[in-house]
């Protein structure tokens, strides 16, 4: 027999059911080795020589497949057909390389669908370790692993409290503090558009825009005012109009591309709000179950036996018409794309998202969006008929255009349409119209929507007149005719999805790595993601001045793609990997040398100097940016805070106590030197919200003589200032929270947030709650339990409570159990605890009953998951999932920790 090797043991099981008894099935479990996470692993003065060791989780498995290989006499190397795939398949052949003498067979095997077909194809066509390849995994490895572990020691010692640097995050980071800078820079502009609402002679409306006025050509800004507004629309309604062209033509729109994982990121981003790393997971279960094609490729062909089944699909489902009269092809724009064999698509074509019955929302989400990306792929183009419609006044001096489209057959697009990242205006159908027909107003059009117009406050909607005026439109005397003021708009902020888009542009990175990428810049708090929008957090914008200004050429766009492009030359064997590797290190050690004698004092200044446009923008009153607004005589400047954050701090501290945080937008714009007001508290002190050296925090009473220490409490991480109103800050400043005395002996329990995070107290035990809104919630039963739980770790605890009862599987999973408790019996379910009502026996409650406590329950807490009403169905146990695996995770902080500096792309 045979010794089949896969990364997962999903996958495994899956491929066993295609092979038969005739082989083992055994999976690595990822990579088997890696670079110890200390100083050295790679060696640049000994040929880059890297020193491998097989991680203490992955021992167990290479010994599992080595025991194998005693009776079996052949090894198939069947990992991923990637880059990393390659690697593994290398790693394992390396790791496993004592059972492998005596003439043993191995062998390397790839598919691109874990399908019966697929597989047993591959089992017939074996072939070496791509060696270029290998050499492209190592050089990617070697540049992280140097980068990491040689750039991280510099920042730690000259930016303190900022965190570990990587190759391409850095980079990435970049691209995002780089436009969060534009938006703070970033001065709108007004202008003004007219339109008129018009009748045909056959009463029928449409819309048209002003695009000449005086006989000359309107452009965006030739209407930069109000009054410039009103002579526009005069000069609209007071003119008779005409049809002077109608221009219509037929139109087409061609399918979209199948997947590659970028694609696919950033439609599953658009469309259902997924990140890269979720949508990488469920396509990852979603391909190991052998319903998808491979996710890491930046490939978009499609073999010809799956473009027919679509064809087939096609004229099945839709009919004939919907199929074009050849296979579509798609060529791939990427260069070097060579990350897999083919685009992402579904493995059968007849597999439609309702016959799969998927149980997992992401997955079923994500299935149906590449089943209609591919189907409608090859698909017949939609047909449309594009109509211009010019309105001219007799003299020439007014001309207004209407645009309308109308699609004549939908073709693909009765499947699918792509999302858009910025809204975009439609055009509607236009009613029949001839040229040389007089067009009139259509009366009170827009009477409805001047009425929503902004007015002064206190200042009803003004009546009569030629021009009507409100603060951001003005209606004509006819109401058909209106003004519409508008401002130039900031960039938007990156989602992951544009953020995607624009480095698969600029080639930084590959599919495979972004999702680690955007969750490593995540992790490491130098971004934050807020409605699906990224925002730098000060950390991230000092590493990036910090790289820009004394690493600028490793954080450059075109190094890091150019760098990219040698790294593809190495896969496709044109380029020796260790002399990529020996010229980047020779110019890298180097800008790393001239950083040695830098201190601290001196970086602060050159960043504060370097980020000076930006952390003290101009003055409407011309004055000083840079002088305090507190003292007056004190010089604003850049500092850092123990806890790694920046902000901005006046030159005469400690008499002088001003900061702010070092973002200039209108977040922080809105927190004064004297804070932001809240409100009051009973006793009329003043409750506000301040930004302070150590973060944002909120304090009762101001600070004088009397009182030079006013009650302060910080915001708890994931606490945005935008969150905070008045009884939330209350809620703070009223901690620790007392929850009342214990029942064993009567000393106080209470709930608060310390310096390791949420926790409840007893005496002199302190037990971590795992969120920071339970503090506010927890009762004395889930207090108790919480304390014995932690009680329980030490040597001769009691075991925790058993269930008196259990009533079944809660409908967003767990299970329901009744309780015994101190004050009685009560349900729980994952950390709602609820108690029941006197005279409820324990034994006779039932499960609507519970549940219906439950949501009671949960209602009532402010930042508490509440629980859903019944549901036909429950969500099965594997949602779970994720939230295991990242306790399990965070079980681990020292090989986390170790790791920091040298994380890889991949």
């Amino acid at each position: 027999m045979a010794v089949v090797v896969v990364e997962s043991p999903a996958k495994a099981k899956t491929i066993n059911k295609y092979l038969g008894s005739d082989y083992t099935v055994l999976a690595s479990y990822g990579h088997v080795r890696d670079l110890p996470p200390k100083d050295g692993s790679v060696d640049p003065e000994h040929d880059f020589d890297m020193k491998w060791e097989v991680a203490s989780d992955s021992k167990k498995h290479v010994r599992a497949i080595a025991e194998a290989l005693k009776t079996d006499d052949e090894l198939i190397l069947a990992t991923d057909p990637d880059r990393e795939g390659e690697a593994i398949s290398w790693h394992l052949k390396e790791a496993l390389a004592s059972s492998l003498k005596k003439g043993k067979k191995v062998s390397r095997v790839t598919f691109n669908a874990i399908t019966k077909a697929a597989v047993t194809e591959a089992m017939k066509n074996p072939r070496e370790v791509d060696a270029a390849l290998v050499d492209a995994y190592l050089a990617r490895r070697a540049l992280d692993y140097l980068v990491g572990f040689t750039l991280s020691p510099v920042l730690w010692r000259k930016l303190p409290g900022a965190k570990s640097a990587g190759r391409v995050q850095s980079v990435c980071l970049r691209l995002i503090v780089e436009r969060e800078m534009e938006i703070e820079a970033f001065r709108a502009r007004e202008y003004w558009s007219v339109v008129a609402m018009l009748d045909t002679p056959r009463g029928q409306s449409f819309e048209a825009k002003l695009t000449v006025l005086g006989g000359r050509k309107l452009d965006k800004f030739d209407i930069p005012t109000a009054e410039a507004a009103e002579l526009a629309v005069q000069a609209v309604q007071s003119r008779e109009l005409r049809v002077a062209a109608v221009e219509s033509k037929p139109a087409s729109r061609n399918p979209f591309p199948p997947f590659m994982t970028s694609t696919l990121q950033q439609e599953a981003s658009r469309k259902f709000g997924m990140g890269a790393k979720a949508t990488m997971s469920a396509a990852q279960r979603l391909y190991e179950a052998g319903h998808i094609t491979y996710m890491r490729t930046d490939g978009i062909d499609m073999a010809p036996e799956a473009v027919m089944a679509a064809r087939a699909e096609i004229k099945d489902r839709f009919g004939a018409e919907y199929v074009p009269d050849s296979p579509r092809m798609y060529k791939n724009k990427a260069k070097n794309a060579q990350e897999a064999h083919e685009c992402i698509r579904p493995t059968d074509m007849s597999a439609a998202p309702e016959k799969l019955r998927l149980t997992e929302a992401d997955q079923r989400k994500l299935y149906d969006l590449i089943w209609k990306r591919t189907i409608a792929s090859q698909m017949a183009a939609a047909r449309l008929e594009r109509t211009a419609v010019d309105v001219t006044s007799p003299d020439g001096q007014v001309t207004l255009r209407a645009n309308g489209q109308v699609v004549m057959f939908d073709g693909f697009l009765k499947v699918y349409d792509e999302g858009r990242d910025e809204d975009g205006d439609d055009e509607g159908r236009l009613p029949q119209i001839m040229q040389g027909e007089t067009v009139k107003p259509a009366a009170g059009a827009y009477r409805a929507d001047f009425a929503k117009a902004v007015f002064a406050e206190g200042e009803p909607a003004p009546v009569g007149g030629d021009i009507r005026r409100a603060q951001n439109m003005m209606l004509g005397k006819t109401e058909a005719v209106k003004g519409m003021q508008h401002f130039t708009q900031p960039p938007a902020r990156y989602t992951e999805a544009t953020l995607v888009k624009r480095m698969e542009e600029l080639g930084i990175g590959r599919p495979s790595t972004y999702a680690s990428i955007i969750s490593t810049i995540q992790d490491r708090e130098y971004v934050r993601k807020d409605k699906n929008r990224l925002i730098p957090e000060d950390k991230g914008r000092l590493v990036t001045a910090f790289l820009t200004n004394f690493f600028r050429r490793y954080v450059e766009y075109d190094f890091t793609a150019e760098l990219e492009g040698e790294l593809d030359d190495v896969s496709a064997g044109e380029r020796d990997y260790k002399e990529v590797l020996a010229r980047f290190w020779r110019d890298f050690s180097a800008a790393v040398a001239e950083t040695a004698d830098l201190r601290i004092g001196e970086v602060l200044e050159r960043l504060d100097d370097f980020l000076a446009p930006h952390l003290y923008p101009a003055r409407a009153d011309g004055g000083d940016p840079r002088s305090c607004p507190v003292c007056g005589s004190g010089r604003l400047h850049l500092k850092t805070a123990r806890s790694g954050g920046a902000f901005i701090g006046c030159g005469n501290y400690p008499e002088c106590r001003y900061t702010r945080p070092i973002s200039v937008g209108d977040d922080s714009g809105a927190i004064t030197p004297d804070g932001k007001v809240l409100g009051q508290d009973e006793d009329g002190q003043p409750i506000t919200l301040r930004a302070g050296r150590f973060g944002p925090y909120v304090q009762k009473g101001d600070a004088d003589e009397a009182n030079p220490k006013p009650p302060r409490a910080s915001l708890p991480k994931g606490w945005s200032p935008e969150s905070i109103d008045l009884e939330r800050a209350l809620m703070l400043l009223n901690l620790p929270r007392p929850i009342g005395p214990h029942p064993e002996d009567g000393a106080l329990v209470e709930a608060g947030i310390g310096r390791f995070g949420p926790y409840v107290k007893h005496n002199s035990t302190y037990a971590n709650l795992p969120e920071v809104d339970e503090v506010f919630t927890i009762g004395m039963n889930r207090a108790v339990e919480v304390l014995a739980l932690k009680a329980s770790r030490g040597r001769g605890a009691s075991a925790p409570a058993q269930p008196l009862k259990e009533l079944g599987e809660h409908p967003d999973g767990g299970v329901i159990a009744v309780m015994p408790g101190r004050y009685g019996p009560y349900v729980k379910w994952e950390k709602v605890n609820a108690t029941l009502p006197k005279g409820m026996e324990p034994e006779a409650i039932t499960f609507d009953e519970a549940l219906a406590l439950i949501a009671e329950k949960a209602g009532k807490k402010g930042g508490a998951k509440k629980a859903a009403k019944p549901k036909a169905a429950a969500k099965p146990k594997a949602e779970a999932k994720p939230k295991a695996t990242k306790a399990k995770a965070e079980a681990r902080p020292k090989k986390a920790a170790g790791k920091k500096a040298a994380d890889a792309e991949s």
